[in-house]
């Protein structure tokens, strides 16, 4: 099945909701970098998250980058996703590899680290990214991220991520919710929400029945009627091109591509979301640095 994205409303208006399934993109992104089982849950968390949180915005161009600092041996996990939901990310240690917990699930908040935060930064296409950031919880990802809505945006905000990974490493199932609540609604429809929930039991027992988002959602919300407002097909995407590549050399100024050349005499840059590199010989070299001159000269 291929990854995708549902966004629902329920009938009475007062919850607003949306899921994803994310096994291939997550598998994608074991693939890449080459993450052990811990790494694997935790940065398929992270994409999940953002890819629904990147389909909010809307906003063509925009983006939205989830970044966790939790102080754990994986370092900083990060997530970029565009406003259809399309996401890569990256992890500091993809090797790091711990001992499973009591109850025999993979030990994410070790992993990840509770000493630390989490950020949020919504690019608009505007002169300034919104920013926001909260300390982290747990490092479990989800409760941190529940915790950044009420915090940041005061969204009252109910968050599931889960990630099954299969014996030979690989990603057996992958995807979450996040569950708002909207103006208006009291205290009986938080009971329900709560109610449904708990009902529903973890994300990972809800993939492992059904990995088709919508089925997620109605199970997660099974006491309200739900309006299905949009599907659409996800996927691990990075937007690196040698144009980019060429920009960031470029960007390094005069002094350093000058080192650059005659330290090593070529470069291969790799994009650190996806296993794209890109060579450039001595010659390509000098002739970016030809471009700085000539722009330097018109100024």
């Amino acid at each position: 099945m291929q990854d995708q994205l549902v966004r629902a409303i329920s009938k009475d208006g007062y919850v607003k909701a949306v899921a994803v399934s994310t096994r291939n993109l997550t598998e994608r992104a074991r693939q890449i970098h080459h993450t052990l089982p811990v790494a694997t849950a935790a940065l398929g968390r992270v994409l999940a998250a953002a890819s629904m949180m990147g389909n909010a915005l809307k906003g063509e161009g925009s983006s939205l980058t989830l970044q966790i600092k939790g102080g754990g041996p994986l370092g900083t996990l990060l997530a970029v996703s565009d406003a259809e939901g399309n996401v890569r990310g990256t992890v500091d240690h993809p090797a790091v590899d711990l001992p499973l917990r009591p109850d025999g699930k993979l030990d994410v908040g070790a992993a990840v680290g509770s000493e630390g935060t989490l950020t949020v930064i919504r690019d608009l296409n505007m002169k300034e990214p919104y920013v926001g950031s909260v300390g982290l919880l747990g490092g479990e990802i989800a409760e941190d991220l529940a915790a950044y809505f009420v915090e940041s945006e005061q969204i009252p905000t109910a968050c599931g991520l889960g990630v099954l990974v299969d014996r030979d490493q690989s990603v057996l199932a992958a995807g979450g919710y996040l569950i708002q609540l909207l103006p208006g609604a009291g205290e009986d429809v938080i009971t329900k929400v709560e109610g449904s929930l708990m009902a529903a039991g973890p994300v990972t027992g809800l993939l492992r029945e059904n990995d088709d988002p919508e089925a997620m959602l109605r199970a997660a919300l099974s006491d309200f009627e739900l309006d299905i407002l949009e599907k659409s097909p996800i996927e691990y995407r990075c937007y690196c091109s040698r144009e980019r590549m060429e920009r960031a050399l470029i960007s390094l100024g005069p002094e350093e591509l000058e080192a650059l050349i005659r330290e090593q005499g070529q470069a291969d840059l790799t994009c650190q979301f996806c296993d794209n590199v890109q060579h450039f010989t001595r010659q390509q070299l000098e002739g970016l640095l030809a471009e700085i001159e000539k722009k330097r000269k018109k100024i």
